[in-house]
């Protein structure tokens, strides 16, 4: 039988030390662990948006100018790249933004030289997202309400209502099949037909497990039945989300 190989320790034992080096050796150890969390510290960032906060010029290419976030706003704005993309197909005139938390597609929007009524329940997002757009220079081409967007709604009009609702938080990311009754504050269909009082133009973005199927069935709740099209979202590729363009001003595919 072969003999087995020995396992070496690869730490070669040092010469005995003094208590006294022995301490400063300690004290040194202490240092360098302190000083090795601070740097891992990041003012303002939670444990829970971290890995957020690494994405941060994906979200706001000028993020160190001076913008701002809360804590939900770090994991539900959208990425600038895709917000961009949104504004590009927006088609002109007046943009109503329904749920637009700390600015990512307002300011894209405003950027386009299109009206943006930027809409949001909660005053500090709005105060947020106004900082913000003074980052980008686009706050004299948003008007910033707080208020609930399904009562709003019988008083706005536009050409184009963007729906991007709270999806639940990173826990969606868990369900295999999301359903448009897990969006917030109301199920997807309400909402769907609550945009459709202002205009039959609506871009909704939503998370990439979403039911495709409840989607198309969107189209029908207008009669005639609306164009749609679904557009997948990625950045530096990674899937992030799914686009549905909905009404005559995108319509590049009618469903049959």
């Amino acid at each position: 039988m072969k003999n087995k190989v020995p396992i070496v320790d690869s730490q070669v034992p040092m010469p005995p030390k003094s208590r006294r080096s022995k301490k400063r050796s300690n004290l040194a150890k202490r240092r360098v662990k302190i000083r090795v969390k601070k740097r891992a510290r990041v003012p303002g960032v939670s444990p829970l948006v971290k890995k957020y906060w690494l994405q941060r010029y994906d979200l706001f290419s000028k993020y160190d100018e001076g913008i701002q976030m809360d804590e939900e706003g770090w994991f539900s704005v959208t990425p600038e790249e895709i917000a961009v993309r949104h504004a590009e197909r927006s088609g002109g005139g007046a943009i109503i933004d329904g749920f637009a938390g700390v600015g990512g597609n307002a300011i894209q929007f405003a950027k386009m030289c299109y009206h943006v009524v930027a809409i949001d329940i909660d005053p500090q997002k709005v105060e947020l997202a106004f900082n913000n757009a003074k980052i980008y220079g686009v706050e004299d081409y948003v008007d910033f309400v707080v208020g609930d967007f399904v009562q709003l709604a019988p008083a706005l009009k536009g050409d184009v209502v963007f729906l991007a609702p709270p999806w639940g938080g990173p826990s969606y990311k868990t369900i295999k099949n999301f359903t448009l009754d897990l969006l917030k504050p109301k199920d997807g269909y309400s909402m769907f037909q609550i945009a459709q009082t202002i205009t039959p133009n609506i871009i909704m973005f939503l998370p990439r497990n979403v039911d495709l199927h409840q989607v198309e069935e969107l189209s029908w709740l207008s009669s005639p039945p609306l164009c749609v099209e679904i557009e997948k979202n990625y950045v530096n590729g990674y899937f992030k989300g799914i686009t549905v363009y909905f009404g005559a001003a995108f319509g590049q595919l009618e469903l049959s």
